[in-house]
């Protein structure tokens, strides 16, 4: 949405991001389907380079100083704006809603009185009164953040690279994050990858906690396996068959708990994630070999 026609496809973007690399369960309860320690500001800061962009990004301030700060960006251009709290667009149905999430909108204008913005969860040119619209980016609920308001602007492209050439880049980083990254700080309890895996088959063995099984029926399961498939088709693209075949097999297993997990056939959806745990060291040792090699 910021890059434009110059943008490569969600696909790359998705994958360059390092988010389709692992899997976490957040201070023993919390799954995501994404590497441990990972989250999108670490994704943005990582994918944007490696396409040859630069942008600049500001946070922290109080209300009116983002306002502000938000208005001069907008005079200059679309505006990334994120995270905000999902749970508090009210222009959404069902909002407000304390388990909203974090999510990033694109600010097409903003004053006193409202914010106008493209959301690419479905909602173009969705406006929202200006103080609503602070309090769902001040982010209050979002833990990875250290100062509220974050937006960046100001995209420049400084350099012409191929999504392949970016692909091929981003592997060594892909492998890191496959392997586990004991540097990030992490809440008490948490777990990475196979464990984390094995942890969330153990929790819906013995019958999966409500909110946990809203949050993997609602989220978790179809945005995990459509990252996976993202990552088949760039690692595809690449010519890493056999690393593509893995990463297709952990889309289909994951994107299969979707009916017994609504349908609360939790023993299904146990065995599934016990499928789906030895995978990730298997994508790690075809990434690590593809990588020793004259790949």
């Amino acid at each position: 949405m910021m890059l434009g026609e110059e943008s490569p496809s969600t696909a790359v973007i998705e994958t360059l991001t390092g988010s389709p690399f692992g899997a976490q369960l957040i201070g023993g309860t919390l799954p995501l389907f994404d590497p441990y320690g990972w989250h999108p500001e670490a994704g943005l800061d990582a994918a944007i380079p490696m396409l040859g962009w630069s942008c600049e990004r500001s946070d922290g301030g109080t209300p009116t100083q983002a306002l502000e700060r938000l208005r001069a960006a907008c005079a200059q251009g679309p505006v990334l704006v994120g995270p905000v709290d999902m749970g508090l667009l009210l222009y959404q149905p069902g909002t407000p809603n304390a388990d909203g999430g974090d999510h990033y909108v694109v600010v097409l204008a903003a004053d006193q009185d409202s914010v106008e913005l493209h959301d690419p969860h479905g909602h173009p040119y969705a406006t929202l009164p200006t103080h609503a619209f602070l309090a769902a980016w001040e982010a209050r609920g979002i833990s990875y953040i250290d100062a509220p308001f974050v937006l960046r602007n100001g995209f420049v492209r400084n350099r012409r690279v191929t999504p392949i050439d970016a692909l091929r880049q981003s592997l060594p980083e892909a492998e890191r994050w496959l392997a586990g990254r004991d540097d990030l700080p992490m809440p008490t309890g948490s777990l990475g990858g196979a464990a984390a895996v094995e942890a969330l088959a153990d929790m819906a063995a013995q019958g999966m906690p409500p909110g946990i099984r809203t949050l993997l029926t609602a989220f978790g399961v179809r945005v995990g396996a459509r990252r996976l498939n993202d990552a088949a088709t760039c690692l595809a693209e690449l010519g890493l068959s056999r690393a593509a075949s893995i990463a297709q097999c952990q889309a289909r297993i994951l994107g299969g708990l979707q009916y017994p997990l609504v349908h609360g056939d939790d023993q299904t959806a146990a065995a599934r994630l016990r499928q789906l745990a030895p995978t990730y060291a298997q994508l790690r040792t075809t990434v690590g070999t593809a990588l020793g090699s004259a790949f």
